[in-house]
C-alpha cells in the first residue's frame, strides 16, 4: 500500500519533533508545518531554525510550507500532532498543549467536512506526543469529536505513532530508525503504516493497539532513565570507597550482556518527564510504582550532588568557598543542542551560588542574553580571555569543548600546581589533564 498523490499532511507543532517530521514528509508529499507561534513561523519561512537542528536548504524544499493560521489546516487529510507534553510543578502531566492542538484539529475536521462533502475517505489524525497508555483515546478523541461534531471510525480515523527524535543526534535521524505505528482498526493501521513508510526508510513496526504504542514509547525513556540512575548511584558509592567509576564500568563492560550506560545529568523534555506520565496512570488505577520514581529521585539530585562535591573539594584545597570563582562550561540539557529547558546544569549553578560561590557561565550554543535572563553571569569565550578560576566545571561535553587540549583547561585555573579544580562531569577530559596540574574529578 502506498500514499495517494492527493495526500496532504499537516504537522501540528514545529519543535524538535514536528519540524524534522514536516521536512521529511515535505520532500515527498504536500505538507503544511503548523505552529501557533507566529514568530516561529516567521523564522522558519526565512529559512532559519533557532533550535539549530535543520538547515536553510531543508527549510526550502518544494512541498513544504509553514503557517500559523488554523484555517490552513482544513486542507489536510492527514493530521500529525507533535506538541510538547510537559509536567507541572507537582510533576503531574500537563496536557494543555495536547488539548489545545486537539481542539484545533477538531475544528479543522469540521471545516474540512463542510468543504469536502463528496470525499468518502476519512482523514487520519495521528498523535506523536509522548503520553500515558489510554490518553489518545480517553482524552484526545472526545475533544476531536466534540470540536468536529463528527464520530471517529466513519468521519475520521485516529492512530498513534510515537516520536523517536533525539535532539543533536545526526546518526539516529527519523529516516534511520524504525517507526512504531498503530491505529483504531486494521485498515487505519495499514493506512498509517503506508504514510510513514514514505519517511521511515528503516521500516515500520505495527503495534496491535494504540495503547500498546503509547506504552512502548513511555517505557523507552523510563528504561534509559533507570539505567542512568543506576550508574549515577554507583558513581556516588564508588567515590565513597575510592574507586574510579569509569574504570569499573569499562571492566564490567567486557561481559557480553553488560549494558553500557554512563553517569551524568539527566535533563531535557523527554527522559526526566516521561516517567511521570506512566506513574500518573499507575496511580490512577491504584498501582503505586516504586522503581520508576526511585530512579527519578536519584537523577533529579545529581546537579546538587556535583555542586556539593565541588564545594567539598574546594575546602580540601584550602580555598575560601565564599566568593570563590567557578566557571561552568555548558548550560544546555545535553551536548550539541541549544535548549536550556529543564537542564540540570541549572540545579548545579543554583546550588553553588547558595554556598556563596561566584559562578560564571559560558556555552558556545547559547546567547549570553539567554543566560542572563536566568539570573546567571555570562562570560565571553573563556579560552580567549585572561580570567582565572578556582574551579572549572565541564558540565556539557559540547564538541567545541572537546576540541580544546587539556592544557587550555589548566590555563583557566588560578593555580596550576594541583590546588584548583577541574570538575569533568561526564569524564570527557579523562587522561588529558597533566598529573599534578589540577585536582581532577568526574562522576
Amino acid at each position: 500500500m502506498s500514499t495517494s498523490p492527493s495526500t496532504k499532511v499537516a504537522v501540528v507543532g514545529l519543535g524538535y519533533v514536528g519540524l524534522p517530521l514536516a521536512i521529511h514528509f515535505g520532500r515527498s508529499v504536500s505538507t503544511l508545518g503548523f505552529d501557533i507561534n507566529p514568530k516561529r513561523i516567521e523564522s522558519l519561512t526565512r529559512g532559519e531554525d533557532l533550535n539549530g537542528e535543520v538547515s536553510k536548504v531543508d527549510l526550502a524544499i518544494p512541498f513544504l510550507r509553514f503557517s500559523a493560521n488554523p484555517e490552513d489546516l482544513a486542507d489536510a487529510n492527514a493530521f500529525i500532532v507533535a506538541v510538547p507534553t510537559p509536567v507541572d510543578k507537582a510533576n503531574r502531566p500537563d496536557l494543555t498543549p495536547l488539548i489545545h492542538a486537539s481542539r484545533l484539529v477538531g475544528r479543522a475536521l469540521r471545516s474540512r467536512r463542510d468543504g469536502n462533502e463528496g470525499n468518502n475517505t476519512p482523514p487520519l489524525v495521528i498523535y506523536e506526543s509522548t503520553v500515558y497508555p489510554g490518553c489518545t483515546e480517553e482524552i484526545c478523541l472526545p475533544i476531536l469529536e466534540e470540536e468536529s461534531q463528527l464520530l471517529r471510525g466513519k468521519a475520521f480515523k485516529i492512530g498513534y505513532s510515537p516520536e523517536r527524535i533525539n535532539p543533536g543526534d545526526t546518526e539516529h535521524t527519523l529516516d534511520k530508525v524504525v517507526k512504531i505505528v498503530s491505529g483504531e482498526d486494521r485498515e487505519t493501521l495499514e493506512r498509517i503504516a503506508a504514510l510513514y513508510s514514505v519517511v521511515a526508510k528503516a521500516g515500520v513496526h505495527r503495534a496491535p493497539t494504540i495503547r500498546t504504542a503509547e506504552a512502548a514509547k513511555v517505557i523507552e525513556n523510563i528504561q534509559r532513565d533507570l539505567n542512568i540512575a543506576l550508574v549515577n548511584e554507583l558513581s556516588m558509592l564508588f567515590h565513597q570507597i575510592g574507586l574510579s567509576t569509569k574504570d569499573v564500568l569499562e571492566a564490567a563492560g567486557t561481559k557480553w550482556n553488560f549494558l553500557p550506560f554512563w553517569p551524568g545529568l539527566v535533563g531535557g523534555h523527554c527522559i526526566p518527564v516521561d516517567p511521570y506520565y506512566l506513574t500518573h496512570k499507575a496511580e490512577e488505577i491504584g498501582f503505586h510504582p516504586q522503581v520508576i520514581l526511585a530512579g527519578r529521585r536519584v537523577n533529579d539530585s545529581m546537579g546538587k550532588y556535583v555542586a556539593d562535591q565541588t564545594v567539598k573539594l574546594l575546602i580540601q584545597t584550602g580555598a575560601a568557598v565564599r566568593n570563590a570563582k567557578a566557571l561552568v562550561l555548558g548550560i544546555t540539557f545535553k551536548e550539541g543542542v541549544r535548549d536550556i529547558r529543564n537542564s540540570k546544569v541549572l540545579d548545579l549553578i543554583n546550588t553553588l551560588s547558595s554556598y556563596g560561590v561566584h559562578v560564571e557561565v559560558y556555552d558556545p550554543l547559547v546567547e549570553a542574553i539567554a543566560i542572563k535572563r536566568l539570573g546567571f553571569t555570562a562570560t565571553p569565550d573563556p579560552f580567549k580571555n585572561a580570567n582565572r578560576y578556582a574551579a572549572v566545571i565541564v558540565a556539557v561535553a559540547h564538541k567545541e569543548f572537546l576540541a580544546q587540549p587539556g592544557q587550555r583547561y589548566v590555563d583557566l585555573l588560578q593555580d596550576n600546581t594541583g590546588h584548583s579544580l577541574i570538575i569533568d562531569i561526564k569524564g570527557a577530559l579523562t587522561g588529558r589533564i597533566a598529573e599534578g596540574k589540577a585536582l581532577y574529578w568526574s562522576l
